[in-house]
């Protein structure tokens, strides 16, 4: 199950609503805020 980079909730990738590709990896979001702030800063969330 992926985790939510921003705030570490965990997720069903097939009811997740919010996803974006990055560097080829697919990341999941519990909200639309959390994807926001990833967007904003994806060099510090897409190491975690």
């Amino acid at each position: 199950m992926p985790r939510d980079p921003v705030c570490g909730v965990i997720l069903n990738e097939k009811t997740a609503k919010y996803k974006i590709t990055h560097d080829g990896e697919k990341y999941y979001f519990c909200s639309v805020k959390c994807k926001k702030k990833f967007k904003r800063n994806r060099s510090k969330f897409a190491d975690k």
